[in-house]
Formats: C-alpha cells, structure tokens, sequence
C-alpha cells in the first residue's frame, strides 16, 4: 500500500492504495466508519491486497486527514472520493463501508449512477428518512455538546467496548479513540459534526436507490443504537441479503474478520 495526499478547498485527504492484482476488472474501496481510520480495515486489505486493486483513507478530518474544516456535506465527500477513485483509474470500483462509510456509499451511489458494481454494508443502515424516528433524527441534530461534556474516560471505555466484543476489536477501536486524547473538543466536533452531516443528508430526502448488486452485514452484538432495527428493516423493504454475523458487534470486521473476508470474497466473485 502507498500512501497518497488529496488536497481538497477543506483541507488535505490522506489514503493508502494498490492498484495491482490478479484480478483488474474490479477495484475494492475500503470506506471506515465515523471515528475510526483506515486500520479498520487492516484484515481486509491483508487478505485482498494482491487479489485486487484496493483503497483505504482516513476519512476528510480524521487522524491523518487533520486538520480539515468540517464545513462540507456528505456529497462533497463523495464527490472528493469520486475525484480520487478517478485519478487513480478505480473506474468499477465495489464499495465497502462501515457504518458511516455505509452511508457515504449511499451517497457515491446517488450522485454517480451506474459508477459502482457492487455495494457492502457492515453494520451500516439505509439514508432514506422513512426508517427513522422524528426523535432520532433531533437527537443527531444536537450530538457535539454531549461528546464536549461527556467525561473522557467514560466516553473512552463505552467507546471501544460498545463497537466490538473482541480484544483485538477493542484494542483497535481504542487505539483510534487515542488519537484524540487530551484533545475532547476536536474529538466532540469530528463525532458530532458527522453526525451533522448524517442527519443532513437523511432530510435531503434523496431517493439513494442502490441499482447495483448489493449485501448487508450486521454483527448480532451489534448496540450501536439502532443499527439493528434498520438492517432488519433495511432488508424486509428491499430484498438485500443479509448476513448476521454471531457474536459481533458494530465493527463486526475487526470481530470476525475470516467470516467476513469470506463473504465479501464470494460477493466480489458474483457482482
């Protein structure tokens, strides 16, 4: 993996790729979720990397990618994921995020039809509004003062013990936490301000349709709020398998990262 730096209107965007593979006729774009950097994905690009072109970053104001203003939406997110994926020729690129990257792909999906041949989601959920409740969406209005207040150490253990229920998950989940020791009000604007940036793109009522071949995933410890109730609804109402993955919780990759290479193995074999 090389790194590489983008330089957007809101600051420089940092990302590791490998453009080389056995098999070129796919890209696969490794997108983490809110708080976390690209060692999320640690186990997927060793296990990928050299199968297939692969892409990883720290996503616009996270670890590396800081300091970055967060004055930009989910589609310039997007939009500067798109520009990267271009530059480095990840022109059938399949989308794999989780949580917030989930929700990014969504985005991707929306604003460049046709762009993706396959879709995962890891304990993510869908960004059209009807499967959110009105206090659901006040509450993620309104989360950057309960991080700046919350105690630290508190937040640090509910943090890392809540998104996984293994010790290699936990200990990574800390590790990324780490980076904003000592720092809580950069840590309460990054958590809060994506949280902004969920909500917001939830009540632009977009369609987000997802026309690509596509799969859910979803860790059955999963307790990161409502993760849950939306893969199940998110999967009567469409039709997209879904896999439950036993005993993992938010970061079901970092938890049970052979079963879900596995499956994502398979997916990239049939999209």
């Amino acid at each position: 993996m090389v790194e590489k730096v983008y330089s957007t209107r809101c600051g420089k965007i940092h990302y590791w790729i490998n453009p080389d593979g056995k098999c070129q006729e796919k890209q696969l774009v490794f997108l983490p979720g809110l708080t976390a950097d690209h060692r999320l994905f640690d186990k997927q690009i060793e296990f990928f990397e050299g199968k297939y072109p692969v892409f990883v970053w720290d996503a616009p104001v996270h670890a590396l990618s800081y300091p970055f203003d967060m004055d930009f939406s989910l589609a310039d997110k997007a939009t500067w994921l798109n520009e990267i994926l271009l530059e480095n020729g990840f022109d059938n690129p399949v989308i794999i995020g989780q949580s917030m990257g989930g929700y990014l792909g969504q985005m991707y999906m929306e604003l460049f039809p046709g762009k993706v041949v396959g879709f995962v989601s890891i304990d993510s959920a869908p960004l059209q509004k009807q499967y959110y409740t009105g206090i659901e969406l006040w509450l993620l209005h309104r989360m950057t003062p309960v991080y700046r207040h919350y105690p630290w150490k508190t937040l640090l253990k509910q943090g890392t013990n809540g998104v996984a229920t293994t010790e290699y998950g936990r200990a990574l989940m800390r590790e990324f936490m780490m980076t904003y020791d000592g720092d809580q009000e950069r840590y309460a604007n990054l958590a809060g301000g994506g949280y902004k940036i969920l909500v917001d793109a939830v009540e632009a009522e977009l369609p987000y349709k997802i026309t690509c071949l596509a799969m859910l995933i979803c860790g059955t410890k999963d307790m990161a709020g409502s993760t849950k109730r939306y893969n199940r609804a998110w999967h009567a109402r469409t039709g997209i398998p879904i896999h439950w993955i036993e005993g993992a919780g938010h970061n079901a990759n970092t938890d049970k990262p052979d079963e879900i290479n596995d499956l994502i193995a398979e997916f990239i074999r049939t999209a």
